[in-house]
């Protein structure tokens, strides 16, 4: 550990930068795994498996309304929310049920 706070804690000797290049290119890798290609890989589920939803499946929207689809068009979903009580949704503010558990209550 003393080793480590050392070695960067210490400036670079006659204007050599390579270390503190080095350490920034380390965090922007770091930051790139850890925080924006799980979040696009998460994204990228979310919208296939919009793109897989049909007329019948359970879903709940992004206020936390849970329905049935109705009817599917191009950028919006016919959802029964109670009997005889159809709502329209955008596409991106409807996520599929996790459980049929879920979606029953």
């Amino acid at each position: 550990m003393n080793v480590l706070n050392t070695l960067l804690l210490q400036s670079p000797a006659g204007g050599n930068n390579w270390s503190g290049m080095l350490m920034i290119l380390a965090m922007v890798v770091i930051f790139y795994f850890f925080m924006i290609r799980p979040q696009s890989k998460k994204q990228k589920e979310i919208k296939k498996q919009r793109e897989a939803l049909k007329a019948g499946d359970r879903v709940v929207t992004a206020g936390g309304i849970h329905g049935r689809i109705r009817e599917v068009k191009e950028n919006t979903f016919l959802i029964e929310v109670a009997p005889n009580v159809t709502v329209k949704f955008d596409r991106n503010s409807v996520y599929p049920a996790a459980t049929e558990e879920e979606a029953r209550k």
